[in-house]
């Protein structure tokens, strides 16, 4: 399966004001996963690699994918979803409290605020529905 990246380390640095995080790839893929998964019905040119082409647009994800980042690092998340799911838990007999966070978006994915408002600025929010 083909992992896209729309930002790099450099550029979530830059969005965060200070070095990327250890492991700093791992959290871009599995942000960019999230934000390909929100944008699911999503309507932009792409080249034959399925990168955007408009700058716009690949600004719009770049920064996305950093503010989804931003939001696990603040949330405790390591951007498998399991940080800040619960807001009590308990080990001994097991006991869980209830949910935490916001539900899900289009494509099943819980995106940070900022990085939704990225896209949504950008023309990019999913269920657009383009006349013929």
């Amino acid at each position: 399966m083909l992992r896209r990246l729309y930002a790099t380390p450099e550029q979530l640095a830059a969005y965060l004001g200070e070095p990327a995080p250890d492991g700093a790839e791992r959290l871009l893929t599995r942000a960019s996963e999230d934000v390909d998964s929100a944008l699911l019905t999503a309507v932009y040119a792409v080249d034959e690699d399925g990168d955007p082409l408009d700058a716009r647009v690949r600004a719009a994800l770049a920064d996305a994918v950093c503010a989804q980042v931003e939001h696990w690092l603040a949330t405790g998340d390591d951007g498998t979803g399991a940080g800040g799911v619960w807001d009590s838990v308990s080990i001994g007999p097991v006991s869980l409290s209830g949910r935490s966070g916001q539900p899900p978006a289009a494509g099943g994915v819980e995106l940070a605020p900022r990085a939704a408002r990225a896209l949504r600025r950008a023309g990019l929010e999913p269920g657009v529905v383009w006349p013929w």
